[in-house]
């Protein structure tokens, strides 16, 4: 196949007067060529086309990036100045990639200057755990003008080298098992963050709708509102739970190289990443060099993710399984729990069949015992032998929800849900730790601190139809801190009148749903 090159200028707009001068920089255009079905690759032969990099504007002078107490008018001025040049160059990356989705992304890294830098250190947390250095953000904060310049150097020289995550093991769960987090130095963040906002526009033009995890502009709570649409409008249908087992820690590398090139070909991004990749992790004082997975906690670990399983799950169910099912089939995903909702049973058996080998094929392992196919047809359209109706109705959980059928207020059958019973009981067990930690403490203290987890429970929890379970963790968190009040003193014991009566004074906030699908389809009447 012949070559053919033409050139594209992109000019980025940084609010001076003065046009940006543009450098040229190659991209490549993919030509999709026809493969196998089961493997969800396909070798594309290239053609090249030049695409002008994306112009960068030279910020302030050193000295004028001194600030001092009298000069902050001038300082919010400046702030808002390099939030808008990023802001533009990373529009116009994102309408790049939107209008050509064969480019290949070859020059980015020239992007990352100061201001960019000054940006990402704006949009990372501050309050966050420190990595193995010990350093926290007021430190990096002290001299920070210095610390990004240095920065910037080593990332441009190309010495810059990643240190190794700190590991902390957190609670996976009622069960005995936990969840490995990685935790970066401050810089390491930093620049994670920098490396994501120039991916992310990108990736977003490519994702497909179906997965809601780790993305901007989406939560879990629309994944549980697209779930819950999908099988009203199927009328339950039949719902197949995917569950990857430590996703995180058996992610290939070689793999996920291969996915990054399809789109993005910068040696200076590549090479970042695989430095974070291989950086290796300290768990007890000791380090060790993983050659699979990607460190929870990471900055740019949610993208990576969602880059890996869209070309592994997302891609491969509509390019290949929509076309071959007989009904209706829908994918909801978030990071790595997907629910797959079939219209027919005979699709979702077949689907279930050939997903093992497709996780496989890319070193994933499905869950054997959480991944299930459930029979969640409406009560009335899924009789027993019997012909009667089955005593009890399948459910299935997804995002800290169990979905079941009920009735509403008027006697229809709906699809609901309900706080998870693991969940729950996970939460009444950390207030119980708190209170027992804390039962010492002056009452006003504690009932400040109560009230906010809460809130923070109905933050998340807080749906419609929760009710049932919002009040009932509200009777355990009464329980538990009247329980632990009781043990304050050895003799006088705290009864239910007197803890009623404190609470007449110290009341906990009132039930609270936050996420209701009523008050929105008011709003758009």
């Amino acid at each position: 196949m012949t070559n053919s090159r033409s050139v594209v200028w992109l000019a980025v707009a940084t609010g001076d007067t003065k046009p940006a001068a543009c450098t040229r920089g190659i991209a490549e255009r993919r030509e999709p060529k026809q493969g196998k079905m089961d493997s969800g690759e396909s070798e594309r032969p290239d053609s090249t086309v030049d695409v002008g990099e994306l112009a960068t504007q030279r910020g302030p002078g050193p000295g004028k990036r001194d600030v001092t107490s009298n000069n902050r008018c001038w300082e919010l001025r400046r702030v808002l100045r390099n939030l808008n040049n990023v802001s533009t160059k990373q529009h116009r990356i994102a309408e790049l990639a939107k209008r050509s989705p064969e480019l290949v992304f070859t020059s980015l890294a020239h992007l990352i200057d100061l201001e960019w830098l000054l940006e990402a250190y704006r949009r990372t947390r501050k309050d966050g755990a420190v990595g193995v250095d010990g350093q926290t953000a007021v430190d990096y904060e002290a001299n920070l003008s210095a610390n990004l310049q240095s920065l910037l150097d080593r990332v441009q020289s190309g010495s810059y080298r990643a240190p190794p995550v700190r590991r902390v093991q957190i609670p996976k769960g009622n069960s005995s098992e936990t969840r490995p987090i990685g935790i970066p130095t401050f810089e390491d963040k930093l620049l994670q963050r920098a490396v994501l906002m120039l991916l992310e526009p990108i990736y977003e033009q490519d994702f497909c709708d179906c997965s809601y995890g780790f993305r901007p502009g989406r939560s879990a709570h629309q994944a549980i509102a697209a779930t819950w649409k999908h099988t009203m409008d199927l009328r339950g249908g039949f719902v197949l739970e995917v569950d990857l087992r430590k996703f995180f820690d058996t992610l290939d590398h070689g793999h996920l190289r291969t996915f990054l090139r399809r789109r993005v070909r910068d040696g200076v991004l590549l090479r970042l990443i695989g430095k974070w990749l291989n950086a290796g992790v300290m768990d007890s004082g000791n380090v060790s060099y993983p050659d699979r997975g990607s460190p929870q906690g990471g900055v740019v670990s949610p993208l990576l993710a969602n880059a890996y399983l869209h070309y592994v799950l997302d891609e491969w169910f509509h390019r290949d399984v929509l076309p071959r099912v007989r009904g209706r089939a829908h994918l909801v995903r978030y990071a790595d729990d997907a629910v797959i909702v079939f219209e027919v049973e005979s699709d979702a058996r077949r689907v279930l069949t050939v997903l093992g080998k497709r996780c496989s094929k890319y070193g994933l392992t499905i869950h054997p015992e959480k991944t299930r196919l459930v029979d969640f047809r409406r009560p009335l359209l899924s009789p027993n032998k019997s012909g009667s109706a089955p005593g009890r109705q399948a459910t299935f959980d997804l995002l800290g929800f169990t979905h079941y059928w009920s009735r509403s207020r008027s006697g229809r059958r709906v699809v609901k849900r309900k706080t998870m019973s693991s969940r729950l009981t996970r939460s009444v067990q950390s207030i119980d730790r708190w209170c027992r930690a804390h039962r010492h403490d002056r009452l006003v203290d504690q009932h400040a601190v109560l009230c906010q987890k809460i809130r923070g429970h109905d933050a998340y929890y807080g749906i419609t139809g929760n009710g049932e379970s919002l009040k009932k963790f509200r009777f355990l968190v009464h329980r538990t801190w009247r329980r632990w009040l009781s043990r304050r003193h050895r003799k006088r014991k705290l009864d239910w009148d007197k803890f009623n009566r404190l609470l007449e004074s110290f009341p906990l906030p009132p039930l609270r749903v936050v996420h209701s699908v009523v008050r929105p389809r008011e709003a758009n009447v």
